[in-house]
């Protein structure tokens, strides 16, 4: 599965921030008034020349700031009234790059880890499986056994460097208001930590398998992305439905 995260064409700050600052300003400038719906999301993708995660991302600061308001199944609508200023101080790293990030780190840990880890270490990861299958089960879900199992993999590589780095990507995740918020769309539509995923992580762990722990922490991190751009698609959602209403038309005019 291939998702494109591009770096953008802004510069100077984070870039989803640069993007919501810029949509902040065309809306205090009138144009797009409020209770009129923002543009598709191709579209200002298009405008702002970044990719449409990141439009995704400026979208979820102006929620939190109060410019706008997403409507499940309908699109982005600009909120009527006063509206916070969007404090860049206020906005962290965005969910996309720390994932981004994670597959690069969290990958090659898991390659190190499956040369390094010893019995011992072994049974800690796959209690932390079975600890994410109990989590998956109540609700709500606190993800910290997810989270658990990652940094165990971390620290069997015997790299503090590689620790330090994965433990402040989670740290990023789990502060972030934008990556909270993102998140909290994720658990709303249903949608919760893999076990299969983690499952072929601890296969190839356990064959010491480098090249496949690698691969599988890779696919697995890319599927978490492809679980993020789905929970926050309202086009797509909204172009489903007329494509659904289109066909039911098309239907009753073949059998009247």
């Amino acid at each position: 599965m291939n998702v494109s995260l591009d770096a953008g064409k802004l510069s100077g700050g984070r870039l989803y921030q640069r993007v919501a600052e810029q949509l902040a300003s065309v809306i205090a400038e009138g144009e797009y008034p409020p209770g009129s719906r923002l543009p598709a999301e191709r579209k200002l993708a298009e405008r702002f020349e970044v990719s449409r995660p990141t439009i995704r991302e400026a979208i979820i600061a102006l929620e939190l700031a109060g410019f706008v308001e997403v409507r499940g199944g309908s699109g982005v609508y600009i909120c009527d009234g006063e509206s916070d200023r969007l404090a860049s101080t206020n906005l962290d790293v965005g969910p996309f790059d720390i994932l981004e990030a994670r597959i690069l780190f969290e990958g090659e840990a898991a390659g190190l880890a499956a040369q390094k880890i010893t019995d011992e270490e072994m049974a800690e990861v796959r209690q932390a499986l079975d600890d994410m299958v109990t989590e998956n089960e109540g609700e709500p879900i606190c993800e910290k056994a997810d989270e658990n199992f990652h940094m165990l993999i971390a620290r069997a590589t015997k790299n503090d460097a590689i620790v330090s780095v994965c433990s402040h990507l989670w740290a990023l995740r789990n502060s972030s208001p934008v990556s909270a918020r993102i998140l909290e769309k994720v658990r709303q539509a249903g949608s919760k930590p893999r076990i299969e995923e983690h499952h072929a992580i601890l296969e190839a762990l356990e064959a010491r398998d480098a090249k496949a722990a690698r691969a599988a922490m890779r696919e697995h991190l890319t599927r978490v992305i492809q679980q993020l751009l789905d929970a926050t698609e309202a086009e797509a959602v909204e172009e489903a439905r007329r494509a659904i209403m289109h066909n039911r038309q098309r239907f009753n005019l073949i059998n009247p």
